[in-house]
């Protein structure tokens, strides 16, 4: 197979008939590209892929994700990304495609945000040469919350390879930690409620032990699973519903799955977690 015809068969397992829809699959294809080449530089000896990205494509998540997080298996201050530049450069050059890759300088963030945030987490953008508009986030937890798990999942393309992403259940407690304490400027992320439903209605079970270490570790605070519900039903009973659907419409293949969605609903959702 020619170098462009592996790129283009990974595009066309995609519907492409709208600009959004294009955008959406490029994004995607570039982040399997990307984790191909971290696993063939061995980044998944030390690390692990979370959030909503790597649901997306390991779990099914009916949802476009635009940027990938991950997180060191243990803490460690040295920690050095760039040593896996190469390797995704590589991987990109396979399939015909040139990017450059920087590390984002530190700035400054309000209150809300540097507990999310954290000071180690190393953040850096992959960019492309004919994509412009196309620029993937990467993020690094170099001193992540632990007491999470972690299993390999495989991806036949751009190649055969492995990639260690956290458990369902943990994966469900870093989506919970974000929708209760993320509040970006007061922005609703709908993403994070779409989520939130998913993990519901597949029975994952959430690690609440994770769960407490994420809250620990970037709020300085000690929850008990009354005070999480509690904190989780002011949310879902106070958010402008409108708001958190209009940020997840571009990113979803099917816009009437969000119908039936209110205050009420997601209140009666959060009923039904089940505690691992």
């Amino acid at each position: 197979m020619s170098m462009n015809e592996i790129y283009n068969q990974m595009l066309s397992a995609y519907d492409l008939q709208t600009e959004q829809q294009r955008r959406n699959a490029t994004f995607e294809v570039n982040q399997q590209i990307i984790l191909a080449g971290l696993y063939n530089g061995g980044f998944f000896d030390e690390a692990a892929f979370y959030g909503g990205t790597c649901l997306r494509i390991f779990h099914g998540l009916q949802r476009f994700s635009e940027d990938m997080d991950f997180s060191l298996l243990a803490p460690n201050n040295s920690f050095d990304f760039s040593q896996y530049f190469q390797p995704i450069i590589d991987q990109f050059a396979i399939v015909g495609r040139e990017v450059e890759i920087k590390k984002k300088e530190k700035k400054s963030f309000g209150k809300v945000e540097s507990a999310f945030l954290k000071d180690n987490t190393d953040v850096y953008d992959v960019s492309f040469q004919t994509e412009k508009s196309i620029k993937i986030k990467i993020e690094v937890d170099t001193q992540p919350p632990l007491k999470f798990n972690t299993e390999q999942k495989l991806l036949l393309l751009p190649e055969s390879f492995m990639a260690r992403c956290f458990t369902l259940p943990d994966l469900f407690a870093g989506k919970m930690h974000a929708l209760v304490y993320r509040a970006w400027k007061n922005r609703v992320k709908g993403r994070d409620w779409y989520d939130f439903e998913w993990y519901v209605r597949h029975n994952v079970p959430l690690d609440f032990t994770h769960l407490q270490e994420r809250v620990w570790q970037f709020n300085h605070e000690e929850i008990g699973r009354e005070s999480f519900l509690d904190k989780l039903n002011e949310r879902l009973a106070t958010s402008d519903i409108t708001q958190v659907k209009a940020d997840v419409m571009p990113f979803l293949r099917n816009p009437k799955e969000t119908d039936i969605w209110s205050n009420d609903y997601f209140l009666q959702l959060a009923q039904m977690i089940k505690f691992g």
